[in-house]
């Protein structure tokens, strides 16, 4: 089945890629010969650094990233794979989705890399079979999609594919973040905003973000009374369908 639903690039480019995780850290073939419009290796081995960079500040903020907490974790917009390659664990699997509306398409990268990916548009639903998530990494993508939906929607969709007391973590423009910051006050997420790493001056800043897990009563519901709810809602969603 391998060689029908992964085959190797004609152009000998499968010889050249290392085994993994070596490979999630080498330099992509597609990126080597330059066949990736606008990203040269130099700029590929910067965006590794500055990704590094990154998630250091992240485990800074978030001291559970590091202990196997987050199994399931989404990159929302995923580039050339930086995130994951910084982040990486043997505990973690990761989704890396590259927006149809994306300046450069990389997905082949992050193929080349060893990772998992997939095109979507955030305007619409993802599917979020066969699981959802632990952690959602959205790097930029309310500011790509500032002109094209609603911020509402796609937050709402973020809190759908995320666990109960799951993490968000959004770096985008100061402005952007506090207009987001203002919506999930109403989701019930509790967030802090950050500085970005290089200072209070850089107009990117860092939002963490996590669902909580609550109830109508604003307590705690018991196991079957959570079974009951959910089978009430899943009567009531097959009504309307």
């Amino acid at each position: 089945m391998e060689t029908c639903i992964t085959p190797f690039p004609n152009d000998g480019a499968g010889d050249q890629l290392k085994p993994f995780p070596e490979r999630l850290y080498a330099v992509p073939p597609r990126i080597a010969s330059g066949s990736v419009p606008g990203i040269s290796v130099d700029a590929y081995l910067k965006d590794n650094t500055m990704w590094k960079k990154h998630v250091k500040a992240y485990k800074r903020i978030n001291s559970i990233l590091d202990t196997g907490r987050y199994r399931n974790i989404m990159d929302m917009n995923a580039g050339l794979g930086g995130f994951v390659a910084a982040i990486y664990s043997s505990k973690s699997w990761v989704m890396n989705v590259m927006p149809t509306i994306a300046k450069k398409n990389t997905l082949g990268v992050i193929y080349e890399r060893g990772l998992v990916g997939i095109y979507h548009d955030w305007c619409e639903g993802f599917s979020t079979y066969p699981r959802t998530y632990d952690l959602i990494h959205a790097n930029g993508v309310f500011s790509l999609y500032k002109n094209k939906c609603n911020l509402e929607d796609i937050l709402i969709e973020m809190d759908r594919i995320l666990h109960p007391e799951g993490a968000v973590i959004i770096r985008d423009e100061v402005d952007v973040l506090v207009k987001v910051k203002k919506i999930v006050a109403g989701m019930r997420w509790d967030t802090r905003m950050v500085d970005h790493e290089d200072g209070p001056l850089v107009p990117e800043k860092i939002l963490v973000a996590v669902k909580q897990y609550w109830t109508v009563d604003g307590g705690s519901c018991s196991t079957t009374v959570s079974v009951l709810c959910y089978r009430c809602f899943a009567l009531i969603c097959l009504a309307f369908y």
